[in-house]
Formats: C-alpha cells, sequence, structure tokens
C-alpha cells in the first residue's frame, strides 16, 4: 500500500525481526516473522478519536474471526509474556481508557491542552453509555469552548508557534 513497496520490501528486508498485526494478509505480512491476527473496525470495542478531537465509543457488531483479537488485547498478552503482564492487566476497554484519561492529566498544571483528566474515573456504565464529546473538557467531562476558536494558543503571547524542519534521512532515503 506504500508507494513505493520495493523500498519497503527492501527495508523490512533489513530488520532482524518483524512482527506485525493485521486483519488480513498483505504485502506487509509476507515479511513477518510472527503475524499476529487482528480484529477489524467493526469487531473492536473502545474509543476512537478523529481529527476534529471527537472521542466516540466505538461498539463492535460483528465477532472477531478465529484467533483475531482487539489491538489492546494483542499489546496486553505480548506484554505478559515478555514479563510486564502486571503493568498490562487490563480485563476491558474501559479501564484502558480510564487509565489514558488520568496520564493525559498527570503533572499537568494546564500547560498542555489535552487532558481528559474529567473521565478518569467514568463508571463502566458511564463508559458504556458515553456520548462523543470534543476535548478538551472540563473536570467534568463536559465540553468546553472550541479549541483555538478564540484565537490564542497555548504560548505565553498565545501566538501560534511554527517551526520550519528538514527531514531527516530515512531507511527509506
Amino acid at each position: 500500500s506504500m508507494p513505493d513497496a520495493s523500498r519497503v520490501r527492501a527495508a523490512l528486508a533489513k530488520c532482524d525481526f518483524v512482527v506485525v498485526s493485521d486483519v488480513t494478509r498483505t504485502d506487509t505480512t509476507r515479511c513477518a516473522d510472527v503475524l499476529l491476527p487482528a480484529a477489524g473496525w467493526g469487531e473492536k470495542d473502545g474509543t476512537v478519536t478523529n481529527s476534529e478531537r471527537r472521542i466516540s465509543r466505538q461498539r463492535p457488531f460483528l465477532p472477531p474471526p478465529g484467533e483475531a483479537r482487539a489491538d489492546w488485547r494483542i499489546v496486553c498478552d505480548v506484554a505478559a509474556r515478555m514479563g510486564f503482564g502486571e503493568a498490562f492487566a487490563f480485563r476491558a476497554p474501559a479501564e484502558i481508557f480510564r487509565e489514558h484519561a488520568a496520564l493525559s492529566a498527570f503533572e499537568n498544571g494546564g500547560e498542555r491542552l489535552f487532558d481528559l483528566g474529567g473521565f478518569a474515573d467514568l463508571t463502566d456504565e458511564d463508559y458504556s453509555t458515553f456520548a462523543p464529546r470534543l476535548w478538551p473538557t472540563s473536570d467534568r467531562g463536559e465540553h468546553q469552548t472550541r479549541l483555538f476558536g478564540d484565537g490564542r494558543f497555548p504560548t505565553p503571547d498565545g501566538r501560534a508557534r511554527f517551526v520550519a524542519v528538514r527531514q531527516e534521512a530515512t531507511a527509506f532515503s
């Protein structure tokens, strides 16, 4: 699916070990040393955030086929096999969302706009009925004003900062 598939294959061939998680066989899965069967979008339970910053609950409408599993379950299982099971002992997407929300607020005294701390104590029931909403949110998880709607940015003078960067060479260069 990349514009120059031969360069991608060459870069993957240089890797000592390639792990791929996908829903179907692809050019990339042919390069995998380990293939982890992922659930498709209609088989997943969790949240998604779009480019508008709207967080929505995603509910499955099909069970995953065969050995396919949700991405979060794959990560937790791999972590457990690597000896980090205690840190990844999640039983459900709601637990992961609560941790994600709490971490977004960690040591954030209003310095970062991304702060979902108002959802850190969300009950399983509230998570189950979670209605789409934009972040940032208030401490109660209520939507606040539109981000940058006032023309101000989170900088000392309220102006946006643009930084010109030069792309560094990569394995694909």
